[in-house]
């Protein structure tokens, strides 16, 4: 059977207006093609980022309404690739959920997966995130099956990578790519970043996927870049450092094999008793 899978990452800053953002998204998607990329994974937030929560729920639509969500379906058709959204704003009644999709080559939603770990931070420089004023949380982890060579993929988004549990059960269950799209802080992000995906690689034994948001934003935000890809072994195979751009690699799916055997970690789990 083909293991292997060509996968490219998007990085780029997005706009407060979407159709801005999918200009550059739409360049960025050529030439990772010209590059024979199969899957094509774009960030967190994909197309925009706003200032304020109310903003982002003033101008959130539903999937129906959604213009980047029909011009990425549009373009996986038109293309006969599979593009990961890492995340859209989505409308469901009164609420918003952070949604990532994986889209087909036909055009079709395969997978939705809604972010489960909201990011509520008060970080160092005195920063707050508290994305809970803008979103209810997801309650359902999701692995994504690519049945052309029966691939199963995990689907997390950001925040989620500070949950190991979340990367072992997805991993227990088959999982043998594991996404991360991100719009990761500039703060955090030179001391975490690195070390959480590579200690998500290793101990799932998984490739790890995480495409990023990159500089400054109209909005006021900084994300720190450096979409990376990741080996089951925990080695960067990929770094796109800060730069807006594309990084791509053919991975073959018996590493994940190879990795797991030589580290059975994720049959090995003991079950232990506390005085806690």
């Amino acid at each position: 059977m083909y293991r292997k899978l060509s996968i490219a990452c998007l990085q780029y800053s997005s706009t407060e207006n979407e159709k801005y953002t999918l200009e550059t998204i739409k360049d960025l998607i050529n030439k990772a093609i010209d590059a024979k990329a199969e899957l094509i994974t774009l960030p967190e937030c994909a197309t925009s980022l706003q200032k304020n929560s109310l903003l982002t729920k003033e101008l959130a639509k539903t999937e129906d309404e959604n213009i980047s969500l029909l011009f990425l379906k549009e373009i996986a058709k038109s293309k006969s690739i599979f593009i990961l959204i890492g995340s859209l704003p989505i409308k469901l009644k009164k609420k918003l959920v952070n949604r990532s999709f994986l889209i087909g080559p036909e055009g079709d939603i395969l997978y939705r997966y809604d972010k489960i770990h909201l990011y509520d931070v008060s970080l160092p420089n005195g920063d707050v995130y508290k994305e809970s004023d803008t979103y209810n949380a997801g309650n359902k982890a999701v692995i994504a099956k690519i049945n052309r060579n029966k691939i199963k993929i995990g689907m997390t988004i950001c925040y989620d990578v500070r949950f190991p549990n979340l990367y072992q059960d997805l991993a227990q269950n088959g999982a043998e790519i594991i996404v991360v799209p991100s719009a990761f802080s500039n703060v955090t992000g030179p001391i975490h970043w690195h070390t959480l995906l590579k200690a998500r690689a290793i101990e799932t034994g998984a490739f790890i996927i995480a495409p990023a948001q990159t500089g400054h934003h109209e909005c006021g935000r900084t994300s720190y870049g450096h979409s990376l890809i990741i080996s089951p072994w925990g080695e960067v195979l990929r770094d796109a450092n800060k730069k807006v751009g594309i990084i791509c690699a053919k991975i073959n799916l018996e590493e994940v094999i190879k990795a797991r055997r030589a580290i059975p970690s994720l049959i090995s789990k003991k079950n232990y008793l506390t005085n806690f």
